[in-house]
């Protein structure tokens, strides 16, 4: 699609930093009509009033009876989208067996569970019409599960998983699925956590989003270098990976 034609924008997750980085990033190409989807009425009303011609309606991925019909409106209402970003998720229980048992349920429901049902319900509607891309924010915490998030890793994995597994099937159908992988990204999520080496800014995350999404890739790593690091990681022995401060 032109850059100079309008692109029509679902934002699931519509608070998220890095999913209105990615919005703002678009616009900054040419005209944009974003849809944003999130649980906080309020949050949502305050954020789409400062992107130009927003909407938005309310979804809870927690509450998954409701996910297809609340993405058929939206879709129903703008006539279609170009572009939907993925982008719920909740960081929690990274104590693992010792975290508090209701956090580590809600982190799994949120982020593979609720995500994975959005996920379903947007690949549906976007190969109903034809064509479009899916950005699905993912993690390198999916590369491997790690001592340190074990969980929340788990969590990510499953989404990262479904969301690959489902791009491969939709190949040839005008629907693309494009995954982004970033490592610690400075957000009101991470406040207040010791930020790992090749931290980014969501802006760095939506940058390079956008330059993937201008070509072919189906899985992008936030920063580049993350990519080969994880290489490394995921082929250690088990005894080393585990001695490893992750």
């Amino acid at each position: 699609m032109s850059v100079d034609a309008e692109r029509r924008v679902l934002l699931i997750g519509g608070t998220s930093e890095i999913g209105l980085a990615v919005v703002r990033g678009l616009a900054g190409q040419g005209p944009v009509r974003p849809f944003l989807l999130g649980r906080d009425r309020d949050a949502l009303a305050r954020v789409s009033a400062g992107l130009e011609r927003a909407e938005f309606d309310v979804v809870d991925a927690d509450e998954i009876e409701s996910h297809e019909q609340v993405i058929a409106r939206a879709f129903d209402r703008f006539g279609g989208f170009d572009v939907v970003v993925l982008a719920v998720g909740v960081l929690g229980a990274q104590a693992g067996l010792d975290a508090d048992r209701d956090e580590s349920l809600r982190v799994l429901r949120v982020n593979f569970i609720g995500g994975g049902s959005l996920l379903l319900g947007a690949l549906d509607a976007l190969r109903r019409q034809g064509r479009g891309v899916l950005i699905v924010l993912s993690s390198v915490a999916a590369e491997r599960a790690r001592a340190g998030n074990p969980i929340y890793g788990a969590a990510k994995a499953g989404l990262d998983s479904l969301a690959q597994g489902l791009a491969d099937s939709l190949a040839g159908t005008g629907v693309r699925v494009l995954v982004v992988r970033p490592g610690f990204v400075h957000t009101r999520m991470t406040a207040g956590l010791k930020p790992a080496p090749f931290a980014v800014s969501a802006d760095q995350v939506a940058e390079a989003t956008i330059r993937g999404l201008a070509g072919d890739a189906h899985t992008i790593w936030v920063p580049r270098a993350l990519r080969y690091v994880f290489a490394m990681l995921r082929h250690l022995p088990r005894p080393i990976y585990r001695r490893l401060p992750l």
